[in-house]
Parts: structure tokens; sequence; C-alpha cells
């Protein structure tokens, strides 16, 4: 099972990024996936969730409307597009596989993660 990250970068507030996570070694479209990410010196925080067939979304609040979680089952790929991006998203962000079809649940596998940086 592996998950790649790639996207992130240096943005400036108000900015925009895409993130991409290609999954491979497991049935992509048999399970929910999250993006999550951490802060140095901060706890790891989930910043949105889909379910396997990409029908249901979740983000917290701190992310909800800027932030949009898509996947492409044939391409075995996952999105996070962030928009109105702020100083304090700035962080790794990982993709995460859950154990489960839904978009609830703990996840087992996690990429290597992208940095994304927030700064004038």
């Amino acid at each position: 099972v592996q998950l790649v990250e790639s996207g992130g970068g240096l943005v400036q507030p108000g900015g925009s990024l895409r993130l991409s996570c290609q999954a491979s070694g497991f049935t992509f479209a048999n399970y929910g996936m999250l993006w999550v990410r951490q802060a140095p010196g901060k706890e790891q925080q989930w910043v949105s969730a889909i379910n396997s067939g990409g029908e249901n979304t979740r983000y917290p609040e701190s992310v909800r409307g800027r932030f949009t979680i898509s996947r492409d089952n044939a391409k075995l790929m996952l999105y996070l597009q962030m928009n109105s991006l702020k100083p304090e998203d700035t962080a790794v962000y990982y993709c995460a596989k859950l154990l489960g079809t839904t978009s609830y649940g703990v996840y087992n596998v996690q990429g290597q993660g992208t940095q994304v940086t927030v700064s004038s």
C-alpha cells in the first residue's frame, strides 16, 4: 500500500493550491480517504474526508467553504483544492486511507506528506 502526495508549495495569503495523492497497492475505490495536516508543534488535524464513491464529503469548521476534497477512482487519485489560504493553513499535508468505505473512522496508512506554506 502506497500513497504519494504532491502539489505543495509556497503561496501568498488568499491564494490557492491543489494537492494530489496517487494511491497504489490496494483497491482504492473500496476505501474512504482523508486529508490530514500537521503544523510544527501541533497535533495532527483532519481537514477533509470522502467516502469510497466520492458522494459524501466532510470538513471541519476551520476549512469548510475553502477546501474541497475529491477523488477519481479510475485514476486512483485523491485531490484537495485549497482556496483562500491563510497563514494558519501552513503545515505538512498527508493523504490517508480509512479502514472502511465511509468517510468516518480511523486510518491505517498515510503518505509521506507535502509541505504547504502560506506566507507573504
